[in-house]
């Protein structure tokens, strides 16, 4: 995955269940390259430890989409900037967004979304 975050620390703030899926959201993160991240949430087929689907709120600067976050879509083919708006830089907003996504792209849409934490 060539446009994997590259995450140094990061804080689970919460967890969900999605089929056989675990999907994470991700705060307080420390990149270990140039991008900054607002929030994550990353997408682990059960049993495997590494992310197969990535759902970011990448913040940008002053210059980049007037400073909002921009809603940024990773997996194992592509990378896409979905949208540039400042509600993905609000916690409850993105989480919602990005489970969406998840699901739809997961083609996870029979399954049921349980928040663990």
């Amino acid at each position: 995955m060539q446009d994997r975050p590259v995450i140094t620390t990061a804080i689970p703030r919460r967890r969900y269940q999605i089929g056989e899926f675990a999907a994470t959201l991700l705060a307080d993160i420390e990149s270990g390259d140039t991008r900054r991240f607002r929030y994550i949430v990353a997408f682990v087929p059960l049993g495997q430890g590494e992310p197969t689907l990535y759902v970011c709120a990448e913040e940008g600067t002053a210059d980049e989409a007037g400073g909002c976050c921009q809603l940024v879509l990773v997996n194992e083919v592509m990378t896409e900037r979905l949208d540039a708006d400042a509600r993905w830089g609000d916690q409850e907003a993105f989480a919602e967004q990005a489970i969406r996504l998840g699901v739809q792209v997961l083609g996870l849409q029979q399954e049921q979304v349980v928040r663990l934490l």
